[in-house]
């Protein structure tokens, strides 16, 4: 019996994804995490309320348009809109990125005007992730051919709860392979995720597998982004880097519905990343409604440009 048991071990050699985990404190306690999280919000956010820091947030915006009813001429109507607030806000940061699914990828890369708006296209069978990994591999080799710039993909989140590592980070550098030198994003999906505990392993296995970005949602599920998966995300970034050195970038995405929700994640990252990645390269807002929310601020009148 004890024989038997002993081949039993060697059976099950430890991953090299269980090894990559090993190196990070994954086991989180979910109500510490809420704790700390409304600390930074009760103690830090109102300082950074300031018109600077809303014209920074502004230029991190990726303007997003995803929906069933999307068409050449929808898509080409956002991007006429980035290209004259070029000229009517002169003052001011353009948005970071124009999202789109990858069919519009050539029309967006086309008539794109403004230096440094950066085409980008959600891929890899989005929201979902369910198809075949060719179908995945090809979609997001296609975008970039077509001229994305940063290419936003999911990772699969029924494989990872059911424990499949090898399968999540797989398809995850597959899809890295085909964006070559082009930036990835990895959505994780964190409310489907629910504990803190799978977030940050889903953010190191991400990171591990390639992700130059982790991206908390789709903004297609009931929850999307929270200030606590932001947080947990987060730290996960910033223990990679020291582990690695490599700096990976943050966009929460979905439910940023208020100039208030925006902060508290520009807060999230100040404190526990620091000033290296406020920048529009590594912060990024995945968010349509927060360009005429700021701008209202900022001009202090309600304006719905976009």
């Amino acid at each position: 019996m004890s024989e038997h048991h002993h081949d039993h071990v060697h059976a099950h050699p430890v991953s090299k994804y269980d090894e990559a985990l090993a190196k990070y404190n994954c086991e989180l306690d979910d109500a510490k995490v809420a704790a700390a999280v409304q600390k930074l919000i009760d103690e830090k956010v109102e300082e950074n309320n300031t018109e600077e820091v809303k014209r920074f947030m502004f230029g991190s915006i990726e303007l997003t348009t995803l929906t069933t009813l999307d068409s050449a001429e929808t898509v080409l109507n956002l991007v006429e809109k980035v290209n004259q607030f070029d000229h009517e806000y002169p003052y001011m940061p353009h948005v970071a990125t124009v999202v789109t699914y990858p069919r519009f990828t050539k029309l967006v890369s086309q008539s794109l005007e403004v230096d440094g708006v950066i085409p980008t296209c959600v891929s890899g069978a989005f929201p979902s992730s369910q198809a075949l990994l060719e179908v995945k591999v090809a979609e997001t080799a296609l975008a970039v051919r077509d001229g994305a710039e940063n290419v936003d993909i999911v990772m699969h989140v029924g494989e990872f709860l059911s424990g499949d590592y090898e399968t999540v980070c797989d398809e995850i550098s597959e899809q890295k392979a085909a964006c070559g030198d082009v930036p990835m994003k990895v959505i994780l999906e964190t409310g489907d995720l629910k504990t803190a505990s799978n977030i940050k392993k889903a953010s190191i296995l991400a990171m591990y597998s390639g992700a130059d970005y982790i991206k908390t949602s789709t903004g297609k599920e009931k929850i999307s982004a929270t200030p606590e998966a932001a947080y947990v995300m987060c730290q996960a970034i910033k223990e990679y880097y020291e582990e690695t050195g490599i700096q990976v970038g943050f966009k929460p995405a979905g439910g940023i519905n208020s100039v208030h929700d925006a902060l508290v994640y520009y807060t999230i990252v100040k404190e526990v990343l620091g000033q290296q990645w406020l920048t529009n390269k590594w912060l990024r807002f995945g968010t349509s409604r927060l360009a005429n929310l700021l701008l209202s601020e900022l001009e202090g009148k309600e304006i719905k440009f976009f």
